[in-house]
């Protein structure tokens, strides 16, 4: 059984010295108190407040409709939670990309209102003017290459991503910017792993293999919650949806029957 894990804050120095030693960093999305607890609680390294929220909460296609006063308040009750987690949140479209002062702006209000410990950015080359800005005003910044589900309309839907010059450039330009991490999303192993060797920050894989320094998960797609397409990149550790049917299923059961409430589910 492994060793419990230290109640310290995670930090940006943390996740580095995580890579430094060869040691595997967990990220998982949290849109929620009590899932937030609960994944702080089971030690995961970073909770990832994902405008992924716009699919998985309120059933969108896609992550753009999500709006940046939804993020603060999901931002605000996951930070509330986590005692040992760093809290990221991301900056939902097209907050990321309206230039640097106005999206400067925008993430120091998600970090005043939410209290979280980072932002997360989509786009690499032409994000770093952006980066730099967030990062020298003390903002934290992970940059998101790769597939950027934000553009995937540009990109002409939820594809793979093989221009191996593109995003190589693209991981190096947010670390010389001062991005902290690099997250890869649908990148092919080979790539992964060659970019996680170059640079010296760590990177964070979903759909890139299992070089990367570490990696993340959409947490309803682990717990097996999801409604749709699963992609082929996810694990499911759990079977949740199956508990919850037959949880309510029994519960209807037991109204219907009359055994719920009992005497002792009763006051006199």
């Amino acid at each position: 059984m492994a060793a419990p894990k230290s109640m310290t804050r995670v930090t940006v120095s943390t996740l580095q010295q995580m890579k430094s030693q060869g040691e595997k960093i967990t990220m998982l999305t949290a849109y929620d108190f009590t899932m937030a607890a609960l994944l702080d609680q089971a030690g995961v390294d970073v909770l990832l407040v994902g405008d992924s929220l716009a699919m998985v909460v309120q059933g969108q296609q896609t992550t753009i409709p999500v709006t940046l006063k939804e993020m603060i308040y999901h931002g605000r009750i996951v930070a509330e939670a986590a005692q040992r987690a760093m809290v990221v949140v991301d900056l939902p479209f097209p907050h990321g990309q309206l230039g640097v002062r106005k999206t400067l702006q925008v993430a120091a209000r998600v970090m005043k209102k939410t209290l979280c410990h980072a932002v997360k950015l989509e786009g690499g080359a032409e994000q770093a003017d952006t980066i730099r800005a967030l990062v020298n005003a003390g903002i934290p910044v992970i940059a998101h290459v790769g597939l950027r589900p934000q553009s995937v309309h540009a990109l002409g839907g939820y594809k793979v991503q093989r221009n191996a010059d593109k995003l190589k450039e693209d991981a190096t330009s947010a670390q010389a910017a001062g991005a902290f991490c690099v997250l890869m999303e649908c990148v092919p192993q080979r790539f992964a792993k060659e970019i996680s060797q170059l640079l010296d920050v760590p990177t964070i894989g979903i759909g890139a293999g299992p070089d990367c320094d570490g990696q993340v998960l959409v947490t309803h797609d682990l717990l097996g919650l999801t409604v749709g397409r699963i992609p082929k990149f996810v694990r499911q550790f759990a079977d949740l949806a199956s508990s919850i049917k037959q949880a309510a299923k029994e519960f209807q059961t037991a109204v219907n029957d009359g055994t719920f409430p009992n005497s002792g589910e009763s006051f006199d």
